[in-house]
């Protein structure tokens, strides 16, 4: 029966127009005059007026066909749909992977940078303020105290070695001086006043390095490096004696420029000792950090000699954060960290003070002696540490911090952290993302004390006074004193 039906509809779409709507069901077309058709021919039965009851039931179930069936048009729309989501998956999926490598890569091998910029750290903004109007606002209420002398006697960072390329200058703040740094085509670094004495131009801003020398970007005037005494005028035959800028003092040891600083103009009476393990290669650069706080640059180095704040402030575990208002959140209290910690100054020179310190983290209340951390701190000088870091199964490596005072209550820390070549960089990147954490602890104190310079002291305090004893060596009666500038205290 079917199978006539079929013909017959073949034969009306030859013949004649079709007197029903069409239905396109996304196969072959029916057309309902067919099964009319069919209705009246003696072959679907007598002549009744209806269909038979098997006919009916074709024409059901097309229509039901019809009806139920999605529109060619829209299947094929949903297929093209379905591909595209599919290709939109398989771009996420694949843009998520090559993040996910690119994370790896970063853990796995590259070293560690943190920046911190002088409001990033350690001020608490309220009622819709910045960060740095918050800083802002602290810097220019706070009570500063009767404080020492601001820039001590002694050697301070200017620059990491690798920011100073061959023929290269560079413009550094620091002492409250404007420095220009340049590395001559010898290789040789050198640091200059800033300032042209001709009129004043900056030679860090646009100055070219020739041989040794530096030369003005105003005129043309050549300054050499080696004693800043000006060698060469373009459009003058004479050079007088008394054209020239001051040369400091500089050396570069463990990867860094550094410069020597005295009131009194004299000569380094100690020299900065080189790590023998970063001279040889055994120990890799893994990462670096720098912040600047608001606060005397004696105050960092006291940090040693108050052991008491470590019980306190160094306790709660680093994933409680650094913002003081927290750590000592309940949520936290499962990881803590225990210190035994000793100070002694004048050693192994006067110049010099040492920190032995054990650390040890406490896992909800068991000891994981695992993670235990021997580390000797050595300072030398006022602003220069080196931390070393010892562990039976994670190596050994050391922590260089460095404290340049920008100006009087402005200091830039920097902690560059160099580690076996043999440990995965993960290990080293950890230790000094703790550290971090540790010290920004601190910074936030720094940033919102007062100094105190006759404290109240219990016994228990002891090595706070022999650590200011300790420190007074670097002070001299022409030492530079604090005088107070508000237009120099805002970001």
């Amino acid at each position: 029966m079917l199978r006539r039906i079929s013909q017959k509809m073949r034969q009306q779409e030859g013949s004649t127009p079709p007197r029903s709507p069409m239905l396109w069901v996304g196969h072959p077309r029916v057309d309902m005059s067919v099964c009319a058709d069919a209705a009246d021919a003696e072959e679907f039965g007598p002549s009744t007026g209806s269909m038979s009851r098997p006919t009916a039931a074709v024409v059901v179930g097309l229509a039901a066909a019809a009806l139920l069936s999605p529109d060619a048009g829209e299947e094929a729309a949903l297929r093209l749909s379905w591909r595209a989501a599919q290709r939109a998956l398989l771009c996420v999926a694949g843009g998520l992977l090559l993040l996910a490598l690119h994370w790896l890569y970063q853990l796995l091998f590259c070293p560690l940078v943190l920046l911190r910029s002088p409001d990033d750290v350690g001020y608490l903004p309220a009622d819709g303020r910045s960060k740095a109007q918050a800083a802002n606002e602290v810097r220019r209420r706070r009570k500063v105290g009767k404080l020492p002398p601001v820039y001590p006697n002694g050697w301070y960072r200017v620059l990491d070695s690798w920011m100073l390329g061959r023929a290269e200058v560079k413009s550094v703040s620091m002492l409250g001086q404007q420095l220009a740094v340049f590395r001559g085509e010898d290789g040789v670094a050198y640091v200059l006043d800033a300032y042209c004495p001709h009129l004043g131009a900056n030679l860090a801003v646009g100055g070219q390095v020739s041989g040794s020398c530096l030369e003005c970007p105003f005129h043309g005037w050549q300054f050499r490096g080696g004693d800043g005494k000006c060698v060469k005028i373009p459009y003058s035959k004479k050079v007088p004696e008394s054209a020239k800028v001051q040369s400091w003092i500089c050396c570069e040891r463990n990867q860094q420029v550094l410069v020597w600083f005295h009131c009194d103009g004299k000569e380094p009476e100690w020299s900065v000792p080189e790590q023998e393990e970063i001279s040889d290669g055994s120990w890799v650069f893994r990462g670096r950090t720098e912040h600047f706080l608001s606060a005397h640059i004696e105050e960092v180095a006291e940090n040693a000699g108050d052991v008491a704040h470590l019980y306190h402030l160094h306790v709660p575990g680093i994933v409680s954060g650094v913002d003081l208002r927290y750590i000592n959140n309940k949520l936290w209290e499962f990881v803590r960290h225990d210190w035994e910690v000793e100070w002694e100054g004048n050693k192994p020179d006067k110049h010099c003070s040492e920190m032995r310190l054990k650390h040890s983290l406490t896992v909800f209340g068991s000891h994981c002696s695992l993670l235990d951390l021997n580390v000797v701190a050595r300072q030398v000088g006022p602003s220069l540490v080196f931390l070393e870091f010892k562990h039976k199964f994670l190596g050994r490596g050391m922590i260089f911090q460095s404290v340049t005072p920008v100006e009087p209550l402005l200091q830039c820390v920097t902690h560059t952290i160099y580690y076996q070549a043999n440990i995965p960089a993960v290990v080293p990147k950890f230790l000094l993302r703790g550290e971090c954490i540790q010290f920004e602890r601190d910074v936030m104190i720094w940033n919102n004390k007062k100094y105190i310079s006759n404290p109240l002291l219990v016994k228990e305090d002891t090595t706070i006074r022999k650590h200011r004893l300790w420190y007074k060596q670097f002070y001299s009666e022409n030492s530079p004193k604090f005088q107070y500038q508000n237009d120099t205290l805002d970001f």
